[in-house]
């Protein structure tokens, strides 16, 4: 006979507390997680690869990756999936902010191998980052300038500036004052402000002051904007703030911090911004990208680091290259002995034959002679013999 000992039953009751007590609390602790990271781009609104969050019917359903959600199985639930996928994978959630963090992704595994509770009826609204707003392109519509625009352009153009329409038949226009250098100052430029067509300025290397950008502030068709090489700062920045079609900013060599980059962060067109040799911090550029997530900024000692890591195998190999020449002149001597040792040995060649030659000519020559000796022999002889005759 078997009996259920007391010690046992406390110890299963105990692990079945334990259990209840780790229970999943979909309200306190799922519901903040699906609000804050996952309606905004699977809610009622947005439904990003027809999958939806907010309600249990449409979170149970999935989308077009499968089934979100399969109670008891994280293996099958293609949300766990994707939020424990790394940052840079493109099929990660969510795709746009913060990833959850382990202890989040923990929450929703435990939710999830726990049957997936959810309360019937509750439906989550987003409390997360509203969607980013739609910018539409600028559109180069019919414009006309005014006279007191063309008399600004006129100006201009007697200082040597010209203020050119970027197209044929169109009015809206680009001035370049470079040329001008330190000649352009605050009263130099202040025209501008009559010239409300113009889309591109630069305004590099010149004298302009931070209360001399305030001619530009009116500017709102700008596109693109030169302030490098200026003594331009925080306070000069404020009187960009309403150039709402602004795509591309040039700060590079300029008194700007932090602090003025946080005049930029209402121009939602804005796509390049050059901060090299400023005051400008990581930091400030972190919390500008908050603002402007889809903004690129060139920040110019990222492109330092680059070219020195660049820099570092050319510097390795340089002592080789300075050397290859110096070893050019001590294997000359080598290169230039073979053929000279070749030369030399068919000059001796030579040598041997023309000797040759010449003892050939010289017996040639003794025989030649012993031969004419012969003839002479011969026709003494035959005298002797016509003489005996007679």
């Amino acid at each position: 006979m078997k009996f259920f000992s007391p010690i046992l039953a406390a110890t299963i009751l105990a692990i079945s507390a334990q259990a209840a007590d780790n229970k999943i609390d979909f309200a306190k602790e799922i519901q903040p997680i699906l609000e804050k990271s996952c309606v905004q781009c699977h809610g009622p609104e947005k439904h990003k690869g027809d999958l939806r969050l907010d309600s249990k019917e449409a979170a149970m359903k999935g989308g077009k990756g499968g089934l979100a959600i399969v109670p008891g199985d994280t293996a099958k639930s293609d949300l766990y999936r994707r939020i424990t996928l790394p940052k840079d994978n493109e099929d990660v959630m969510p795709s746009k902010g913060e990833l959850l963090t382990k202890s989040q992704t923990d929450l929703i595994r435990d939710w999830i191998t726990q049957g997936a509770n959810w309360p019937a009826g509750l439906v989550i609204k987003s409390t997360g980052a509203p969607e980013e707003t739609k910018v539409e392109p600028v559109k180069l519509a019919d414009y006309k300038p005014s006279a007191a625009e063309l008399k600004a352009i006129a100006k201009f153009g007697e200082l040597g500036v010209a203020v050119r329409p970027i197209a044929l038949n169109l009015n809206w226009r680009e001035a370049n004052f470079r040329s001008l250098n330190t000649n352009a100052t605050d009263a130099v430029i202040a025209p501008l402000k009559d010239i409300l067509g113009l889309v591109d300025l630069n305004l590099a290397g010149t004298k302009i002051s931070d209360s001399g950008l305030a001619n530009i502030k009116g500017l709102t068709n700008l596109t693109h904007l030169h302030l490098e090489h200026t003594q331009i700062g925080d306070a000069g920045l404020a009187n960009l703030k309403g150039l709402v079609n602004l795509e591309y900013l040039n700060l590079f060599d300029t008194k700007v911090s932090d602090a003025g980059l946080e005049n930029l962060k209402e121009l939602a067109r804005l796509k390049n911004l050059h901060v090299w040799q400023t005051k400008v911090t990581d930091a400030g550029v972190t919390n500008l990208q908050k603002s402007l997530p889809k903004l690129n900024i060139v920040r110019g000692w990222e492109l330092a680091a680059v070219a020195k890591k660049e820099a570092e195998p050319a510097k390795k190999e340089a002592p080789k290259k300075e050397v290859e020449p110096a070893k050019k002149p001590a294997e000359a001597p080598k290169a230039v002995a073979e053929p000279a040792k070749k030369i030399e040995s068919s000059n001796k060649e030579v040598g041997a034959l023309r000797k040759e030659a010449e003892a050939l000519r010289k017996e040639a020559e003794a025989l030649r002679k012993e031969g004419e000796a012969a003839k002479k022999e011969a026709e003494a002889l035959r005298k002797d013999a016509e003489a005996e005759k007679k």
